[in-house]
C-alpha cells in the first residue's frame, strides 16, 4: 500500500489537469473540486475550474451529462447541496475513478481535497510527508529519460 503525505500533487486527466495540489484530508468523507460559475443549462452541468489566480486556470467551461445533487457536509459541520461529478484522479500510478463535489475552495489553499472515500483501502497517510505521490513521478520520468537517451 502507498504512503500519501498531508498534501501532494494529483492528475485528473479527464479534466486536463496535472500536478494540481491537493490536501489529504481523512476528515472529510468525500472529495471536493474548486470550480466557480456552476449552473444547470438544458438538463447539463457547467461549471469553470479553478480561478483567475491559479497558475492552471484555462477559463474553459466544462459540461457533464452526469451529474448528481447531494447535501454535503462541509468543514464547519453545516450542510451545502453541491453537484457531484465522476472523473479519473492519477495518484501513485493509479487511476481511479471518483466522485467529487463541486465547491468555491478559492479562500483555501488546496485547489483539491481528497476525502475518505478516495483513501481508504489504497493508502496509508502519514502528516510529517508531504509529495509523495509527485516525488516518485518524477523520479520515474527522470528515469525514463536516462533510459532514452
Amino acid at each position: 500500500m502507498d504512503i500519501l503525505g498531508r498534501y501532494d500533487r494529483v492528475d485528473l486527466p479527464d479534466l486536463g489537469l496535472f500536478d494540481i495540489h491537493a490536501k489529504i484530508d481523512t476528515g472529510a468523507y468525500t472529495s471536493s473540486l474548486h470550480c466557480h460559475q456552476v449552473h444547470i443549462v438544458d438538463g447539463v452541468l457547467e461549471f469553470i475550474l479553478l480561478d483567475e489566480e491559479h497558475s492552471e486556470f484555462t477559463g474553459t467551461k466544462l459540461t457533464f451529462s452526469e451529474y448528481a445533487l447531494r447535501d454535503i457536509k462541509n468543514s464547519f459541520g453545516e450542510t451545502e447541496s453541491r453537484f457531484i461529478i465522476t472523473t479519473t484522479l492519477k495518484i501513485f500510478n493509479q487511476e481511479i475513478t471518483t466522485e467529487f463535489s463541486l465547491c468555491n475552495r478559492g479562500s483555501l489553499k488546496f485547489p483539491i481535497l481528497i476525502g475518505r472515500k478516495i483513501l481508504r483501502d489504497r493508502f496509508l497517510i502519514d502528516v510529517k510527508k508531504k509529495n509523495l505521490s509527485y516525488k516518485h513521478k518524477r523520479r520515474q520520468h527522470v528515469r525514463l529519460r536516462k533510459k532514452h537517451s
